[in-house]
């Protein structure tokens, strides 16, 4: 699985976990050239908290595009920082 954005590669593995129809990506498989954390947060009543990142490229930026679990609760402890992606998924 990759993540392509503009003929980008922001992500790719083999190893993905997923979850609810996402494809969560090992922290050593992002290209965090083109990440930047974003004040956002949200709330998984099973996961735990969300920290998210923007996606920028060529000056354009993608609010929120990536997300990731830093403390995810016992349910969720395999997703731990790894990051999905709302859009650019690919096999």
């Amino acid at each position: 699985m990759k993540v392509v954005k503009k003929n980008i590669v922001l992500a790719e593995s083999n190893q993905t976990i997923v979850i609810e129809g996402n494809h969560y990506f090992p922290p050593e498989s992002i290209n965090r050239d083109y990440l930047q954390k974003s004040d956002t947060h949200t709330k998984c009543p099973w996961k735990g908290e969300a920290s998210y990142y923007d996606v920028v490229i060529d000056g354009e930026v993608e609010k929120n595009a990536a997300w990731y679990y830093p403390e995810p609760k016992k349910a969720a402890k395999e997703i731990k920082n790894h990051v999905a992606f709302y859009s650019g998924v690919e096999e």
